[in-house]
């Protein structure tokens, strides 16, 4: 290995390290900004300020319309709720 390389070799390394750990920090920065800690106060919510309800594309009919067909539906409950199968009495 030419000796040019192995000298140069640690530094882009140690530069590399740097640079990530720098990013880690950047990151880990916005992370703890965005927990809100006791005594600060409330910020503004963002995001959508038009005030209308946000409405999933799959529920719209090909004029734009909510649909009115059945739809079907998936709920997760408690398991403490009595189950029955339509065929079982019960």
């Amino acid at each position: 290995m030419p000796v040019i390389v192995s000298q140069l070799l640690p530094l882009l390394y140690g530069a590399c390290f740097l640079a990530l750990l720098w990013q880690a920090f950047k990151v880990m920065g916005r992370g703890y900004g965005a927990v809100p800690r006791p005594g600060d106060r409330p910020s503004p919510p963002t995001g959508d300020r038009t005030g209308r309800l946000t409405i999933h594309p799959e529920l719209l009919d090909a004029d734009g319309e909510l649909t009115r067909d059945d739809l079907l539906t998936v709920r997760f409950g408690d398991d403490s709720e009595q189950k029955s199968r339509p065929n079982e009495p019960g």
